[in-house]
């Protein structure tokens, strides 16, 4: 690579973190899938992948450590796509090889796009796989083509790779709410599967169909959801351990809050949770409580709050002078105190739109990521919900007692689980 080719970026707020949470037991890398209605051909992929880079050059990006921060710095190696071979989810990041924080790899008709979390959240990465479909749908078929659609992200570039946290950030006099303390949480235990693989099952239903039982209970898809993943944990919990919350920690798409097209990362998290020691154990208290929680954890005031937070810690003068290897050990110390209060993680990437006329190659989208304890991530594409479970243990008690529960609302339920050597699907 030439000299004058290269240019280096800062790692905005969001992202920051990730670099020194990183190891071997969760690699911090997320994956979306897109399942087409035909086998994938590898060729044309190849073609749409590199279609898709001239919108997103931000992808073409090592991950370096300076002295105080981690910055992005240009890397021009040729990505290629590949058939899946291994594990989902991982290691895209090693801090001594300075490779891509991206790769695509494809499944019979899946199409895999798995992302280091410091490049992007999933708002984000959703806009890169939803044009990389787009382009693939038109290099393979002239008749789309031909039609000249409007690709699916057609945001300016400057929008696509600006930092939203700088661009909002309106300084340290903003309100601030004060920080609400937690106890420890209920924390799943298990065998863990070897060589930190993970456990990946995946529940597809009619969305109709959920959202008509959420509405029957006068609430939305993700508090109904999040009730019956309360309630499935604590069908499994060790009586003696009651007196614990259950808590779950849920990510936050700040583009709906700010001003904000980034195909970069600009999210906050929020936290609802149960306490069944000390609570009534019948679905309608455990509803009302989450329908709560979320009225409260997303309300505008709370929110702006937990951004003016992040960006204030950034912008500390004495956060800025500190050595990186400081703020490392800081960031791992602090998110072990974040961990103590945590049980699982619940993802809603909502409704995914690509243009009407290409529905009718796509059967469904999916989304999952690397996690040391259990993450539930879900997305709508059309009529179907896929409710995405990781986890890195042998046992699928839980994820079967979630889905027994939703069959006994009369929720139809198909089951799919990665196979043993931890890549491709089938049916349980």
């Amino acid at each position: 690579m030439k000299k004058e080719t290269m240019y280096w970026s800062r790692v905005e707020n969001a992202a920051k973190i990730f670099p020194s949470l990183t190891n071997r037991a969760d690699t911090k890398v997320f994956r979306f899938s897109c399942e087409l209605k035909e086998n994938i051909e590898e060729a044309i992929l190849q073609k749409a992948l590199e279609k898709t880079l001239e919108s997103f050059p931000f992808y073409l990006s090592s991950l370096r450590q300076g002295f105080f921060w981690y910055f992005f710095e240009t890397n021009l190696t040729k990505p290629f796509v590949h058939e899946e071979t291994q594990p989902p989810c991982s290691e895209l990041y090693n801090p001594d090889k300075h490779g891509l924080l991206f790769s695509v790899t494809w499944y019979r008709a899946r199409i895999n796009l798995e992302v280091y979390h410091s490049l992007t959240d999933g708002t984000g990465a959703l806009k890169f796989l939803q044009m990389l479909v787009f382009h693939y749908l038109e290099e393979k078929y002239p008749n789309v083509k031909e039609q000249k659609l409007t690709p699916p992200c057609d945001a300016p570039m400057g929008e696509r790779i600006s930092d939203s946290f700088a661009r909002n950030y309106a300084g340290k006099d903003r309100k601030v709410l004060p920080k609400k303390k937690l106890s420890a949480a209920y924390h799943i235990k298990g065998k863990k599967l070897p060589m930190n693989h993970l456990r990946v099952i995946e529940g597809t239903m009619s969305a109709a169909q959920v959202l008509e039982k959420a509405h029957e209970y006068h609430t939305t898809i993700s508090v109904f959801l999040c009730s019956i993943l309360l309630l499935s944990i604590h069908d499994l919990m060790p009586k003696r351990l009651e007196k614990k919350p259950i808590r779950l920690s849920i990510p936050v798409n700040l583009r709906n809050y700010f001003p904000s097209e980034s195909a970069r990362n600009f999210f906050s998290v929020v936290t609802v949770g149960y306490n069944f020691g000390k609570q009534p154990h019948d679905f309608a208290s455990v509803l009302e409580a989450v329908r709560k929680g979320f009225k409260e954890e997303l309300s505008d005031e709370n929110i702006e709050s937990k951004f003016n937070q992040q960006c204030a810690l950034e912008h500390n003068p004495l956060m800025r002078i500190i050595p990186l290897s400081l703020k490392n050990v800081s960031i791992k110390v602090a998110n072990i105190c974040t961990e103590k209060t945590q049980t699982a993680a619940f993802s809603n990437l909502g409704r995914i739109r690509m243009p009407e006329e290409l529905n009718s190659y796509i059967r469904q989208f999916h989304i999952f990521t690397s996690t040391k304890r259990l993450q539930v991530c879900l997305c709508t594409f059309e009529d179907k919900l896929s409710i995405n479970f990781t986890a890195p243990f042998i046992e699928k008690g839980m994820q079967r007692q979630f889905f027994r529960r939703l069959t006994d609302l009369g929720i139809d339920v198909e089951i799919t689980a990665n196979n043993k050597r931890g890549n491709g699907y089938a049916d349980l």
